[in-house]
């Protein structure tokens, strides 16, 4: 097994500590992996995700933090501070072993965990990624694929490399039909989806 890591690093590890059979044979497949992985050594500051069934480990940065935290804040502004808000919580997500911890994910009101104690991606009205180099393909990609079959009505990419973010509504059949780019320094208008604010992005740092 192959565990990828933030700007091209990698950990090989033999499989053995990931064969071991697990008695919980009624949590979906990536839920199972990650219980595989909790007996594995892994760098502290990491934030872990399952994409496509492959494991990511993505260093945590304080532009990444700072991003997140701004997100984080305009959202509780906007509903206040009972507003059912995660950061890099898992989340299982449509497509093989998909297990995402999105950096900014907003649950719906009234939404209530599943039996396993995760919130439900059919929940999940708004989902903000910050960029990092090493697994910006999977935030483009397949991330993208699976917000989209999960009918994530709001998809945001901020990223503070180039100093753009893209925002992505209106999914259907595993794709988002309305994609808009605006340059850092210049507002998000999100006021006609269910996010309703307007977020500003002169305060986002750059890398």
């Amino acid at each position: 097994m192959t565990i990828s890591l933030d700007r091209t690093e990698t950990i090989e590890t033999d499989g053995t500590e990931m064969a071991e059979p697990t008695e919980r044979r009624d949590e979906p497949a990536a839920d199972e992996l990650f219980e595989q992985l909790e007996r594995l050594p892994a760098p502290e500051g990491y934030k872990v995700e399952i994409v496509e069934g492959a494991v990511y480990m993505t260093p945590q940065r304080d532009v990444h933090w700072q991003t997140i935290r701004r997100i984080v804040r305009a959202l509780e502004d906007h509903f206040g501070m009972d507003v059912l808000v995660t950061s890099d919580v898992r989340i299982n997500f449509p497509g093989e072993r998909n297990a995402f911890a999105p950096d900014v994910a907003k649950i719906a009101d009234g939404a209530e965990k599943n039996e396993f104690g995760r919130w439900r991606h059919q929940d999940v009205e708004f989902i903000a990624e910050v960029i990092s180099q090493g697994t910006a393909p999977n935030d483009y990609g397949p991330k993208k694929t699976a917000y989209a079959l999960a009918e994530v009505p709001v998809y945001l990419i901020a990223d503070p490399y180039t100093g753009w973010c893209r925002v992505f509504t209106h999914p259907q059949d595993g794709d988002y039909k309305i994609e808009l780019t605006v340059a850092y320094g210049m507002p998000v208008d999100l006021t006609d989806t269910v996010v309703g604010i307007t977020l500003a992005t002169d305060v986002f740092p750059r890398d």
